[in-house]
């Protein structure tokens, strides 16, 4: 298969974000005299959203749909302000998008956070004229796995499906790729685990970023 597109996941797969997500989640619930969690337990808390991690994030008591929003709120306005404070592109992560950049190749990033921070530390973090669209959550309704947004991807950058690697680090990223007919490439230096990549439909999993280049 010869590939002309490149869809990335951002958060564990471009860039490492979790010590601000850990820290910003955790002075929320500090704040409020609530139990705070360690850094790894972040990693199953990310994937689907903000909104999603919040309500993983609080205690069983707290979960009803009005507080989970009131503390998606405050989560979402700290975020805001912290999204940079710690994270930074992976190891060989640079150096993939320079390479990548210079092969004809279209390059796009598709990430459940929401619009305004992905937009935030992507166009902080990483070259943005290296990339054709970079796109977060604007609506529930089509956050991963729902295929939609990277279809809708592949047809502005004018790519069959089947032409477009698909990059992402957890079971919602390789759920996507197979649902939009994408090549579900795993990344093993993210959120999650070998795994749960393989069960979910990865076809190719990588554990440096120099390796999806052998794909090309």
């Amino acid at each position: 298969m010869s590939f002309k597109g490149i869809i990335f996941d951002l958060d564990g797969t471009l860039l490492d974000t979790i010590e601000d997500i850990a820290d910003s989640m955790n002075q929320v619930l500090s704040e409020n005299n609530l139990p705070t969690h360690n850094t790894e337990a972040y990693r199953l808390f990310v994937g689907s959203g903000i909104k999603n991690l919040v309500r993983k994030a609080l205690p069983e008591s707290h979960r009803d749909e009005a507080t989970v929003q009131a503390y998606f709120q405050t989560m979402y306005n700290l975020y805001r302000e912290n999204c940079v404070n710690k994270t930074k592109p992976y190891d060989g992560i640079t150096d993939l998008l320079d390479d990548l950049a210079k092969r004809d190749l279209k390059l796009a990033i598709l990430s459940n956070k929401a619009d305004e921070m992905t937009q935030q530390t992507a166009r902080a973090l990483l070259p943005e004229d290296y990339f054709s669209i970079i796109a977060g959550l604007t609506d529930e309704a089509l956050k991963k796995p729902n295929p939609q947004k990277a279809l809708q991807m592949s047809k502005e950058m004018g790519i069959d499906p089947k032409e477009v690697i698909y990059v992402g680090d957890t079971d919602v990223d390789m759920q996507t790729a197979t649902n939009a007919g994408m090549y579900a490439v795993g990344v093993l230096w993210g959120f999650r685990g070998e795994k749960e990549l393989r069960a979910n439909g990865a076809q190719k999993l990588i554990s440096h970023p120099s390796e999806l280049l052998g794909l090309l």
